[in-house]
């Protein structure tokens, strides 16, 4: 741990952070630029005097979960955040547990606000995580399968049948890569986790694919793309789709989207149509 300088940095971060951009007063006797002390430990969750020592090169080894406040009262990016945790002398991520898969309510909300937009939260083993009832409309229910069937992985490379294996995917090729390659940065960043040794022992039993893709050490993850969904119902929907990172959880937002007056955007329309009858239809 290199205490001096992990204090010139968290001096730096804090001074260049305005009051109002975390929804504090700028107040009237600020004798120096950005936050103070005592505010960056209160957005921390952490006692000003632990903060302050910190800054001042005199504070003892922090924890990893008081650098993760830190990281988010300084609003870090993925970047500083590596710098924060590298200074401290501190793994950024306990390489034998992964992180936890509860939804952020703010992400859980943004997927509720997007109703014309079919969007799932995933994390780095592929496990969907939550959806909104477009995506659920475009792929399947998954609430009505078993966490443990809600893999991705587990559905595209142990299911017999390939195309329902992938949603309808035309270029299943990318998307198989894709998702394994999540799997592989989840081992790289976990690689003591006991439940990704298993999930991968049990694809390379079950699947030749997964092996053949696996060994071949290729890594492609696509943070935007094109891809066509052949839809049992509606037929083919050409749609974009955007990952978005969410900060401190490992997870992914995973956006697909059409432009509003194509035929792909009115066959989403109709899928939203058929989603709810579902959902109304008397069981």
């Amino acid at each position: 741990m290199d205490k001096h300088a992990l204090a010139a940095y968290l001096r730096s971060r804090r001074e260049r952070i305005r009051p109002e951009d975390v929804g504090l007063p700028q107040g009237l006797r600020r004798r120096t630029p950005g936050l103070r002390r005592e505010e960056v430990a209160q957005l921390a969750h952490i006692s000003t005097d632990h903060y302050s020592r910190l800054e001042q090169a005199r504070g003892r080894h922090p924890s990893r979960q008081v650098l993760q406040g830190i990281a988010r009262a300084l609003r870090l990016s993925d970047q500083e955040r590596s710098h924060l945790f590298s200074l401290a002398g501190e793994l950024e991520h306990d390489q034998h547990r992964l992180p936890s898969r509860e939804v952020a309510p703010s992400t859980a909300a943004l997927l509720d606000r997007l109703s014309d937009a079919p969007a799932l939260v995933v994390d780095n083993t592929c496990q969907v995580l939550a959806w909104n009832p477009l995506a659920a409309a475009l792929f399947e229910d998954f609430s009505a399968l078993r966490t443990a069937d809600r893999n991705l992985l587990r559905r595209i490379f142990l299911n017999p049948d390939r195309d329902h294996a992938t949603y309808g995917i035309t270029d299943h090729r990318r998307f198989m890569t894709s998702a394994v390659s999540y799997l592989r940065v989840g081992t790289s960043r976990y690689p003591d986790n006991a439940e990704l040794r298993s999930l991968i022992a049990e694809l390379l039993a079950g699947s030749k694919d997964f092996a053949e893709l696996w060994n071949s050490q290729e890594l492609r993850i696509d943070h935007h793309a094109r891809q066509v969904v052949q839809h049992p119902q509606v037929g083919p929907i050409e749609l974009d789709f955007d990952i978005l990172t969410v900060p401190d959880r490992d997870q992914q937002v995973v956006l697909f989207t059409a432009e509003p007056g194509s035929d792909a955007y009115r066959n989403l329309q109709l899928l939203k149509v058929i989603g709810t009858q579902r959902m109304d239809a008397p069981t």
